[in-house]
């Protein structure tokens, strides 16, 4: 199916919000801990947070979602936790550590959406979750975490990802509630939100929230922000002093352009800048920040 333009339509359906409301009689009979972190996989880090979560409850299933998060890069961290957590099943406990902050006054924090619990530092790693959850209308449930009879002691001021979050996840996986870990709060530390915004003469303001290791640029374009009727009625993306007007419903497709750069939607319901058989990054000399602009033809 062809646009008025000679490129291809989006014809992929909208991407499923999290489902983060699910009965708890449905969640895994063998609690789920995920595992996000910085921490790479060089150093004794990852084994001694798996120890500790071992010693507690030694029956759990532990996933990694990644450990090579660039070190201290939260918004890296908040989108691929956004983009993993609604694969998962209820009664999932997701860890995700990175803390550029340890030891400092920012608060350890507990998050309940739904039938999944997020245990992390409050410094935006959680971000993005609770703007999802906000935008439809199901409000997380936040803890501080201050109960230190559920922390691993002495407790490092370095390494609060073994002797605070761990122990605090095994703890929720034998069953103890939020509210015994500790006190309730209202809000969490924000980054930049992923909503898009308006210039005054009407073009839309993107991002780029996500490089993945092809190279693909990941905005925080939605279907909602850019429908299949704008980009047929011809969308232009503009990033770098360069403009993308093609769009693929796949990565082989064939369109007809002589652009290499290519708009697609990406399996985490944002649009990515994509190029044909290399990285869309290096070609565009792209980082993540990146200003996008979009605009309509007339």
């Amino acid at each position: 199916m062809k646009s008025k333009r000679g490129e291809a339509k989006t014809r992929r359906p909208a991407e499923k919000a999290p489902r983060f409301r699910v009965s708890a009689s449905q969640a895994s009979a063998v609690p789920v801990i995920t595992l996000l972190t910085d921490f790479g996989t060089a150093d004794y880090f990852i084994a001694a947070v798996k120890g500790v979560i071992l010693s507690i409850n030694p029956t759990v299933n532990i996933v990694d979602i990644t450990h090579e998060i660039p070190p201290g890069e939260i918004e890296c961290a908040a989108f691929t936790l956004l983009a993993a957590c609604k694969c998962f099943p209820p009664g999932t406990i997701h860890v995700a550590v990175v803390d550029p902050g340890v030891g400092s006054a920012r608060r350890p924090i507990l998050m309940r959406l739904g039938e999944q619990l997020f245990v992390g530092p409050d410094n935006g790693v959680f971000s993005y979750l609770c703007e999802r959850s906000e935008s439809l209308s199901m409000p997380a449930e936040l803890f501080h975490l201050t109960n230190a009879q559920y922390f691993r002691h002495p407790v490092s001021a370095t390494f609060h990802g073994r002797d605070v979050f761990a122990p605090v996840a095994a703890a929720l996986s034998n069953g103890v509630e939020p509210s015994q870990l500790g006190t309730s709060i209202s809000d969490v530390v924000r980054i930049p939100p992923l909503r898009l915004t308006t210039s005054t003469d009407g073009r839309l303001q993107a991002r780029i929230i996500h490089i993945d290791r092809f190279g693909n640029c990941v905005t925080n374009i939605t279907q909602n922000d850019l429908t299949s009727k704008m980009i047929a009625a011809g969308a232009t993306l503009r990033l770098k002093g360069k403009s993308v007007k093609s769009f693929r419903n796949y990565f082989a497709e064939e369109t007809g352009s002589k652009s290499k750069l290519f708009g697609i939607w990406g399996s985490a319901g944002f649009l990515e800048i994509a190029a044909a058989n290399e990285s869309a990054a290096k070609v565009l000399k792209a980082k993540r920040g990146n200003a996008v602009t979009v605009t309509i033809e007339k």
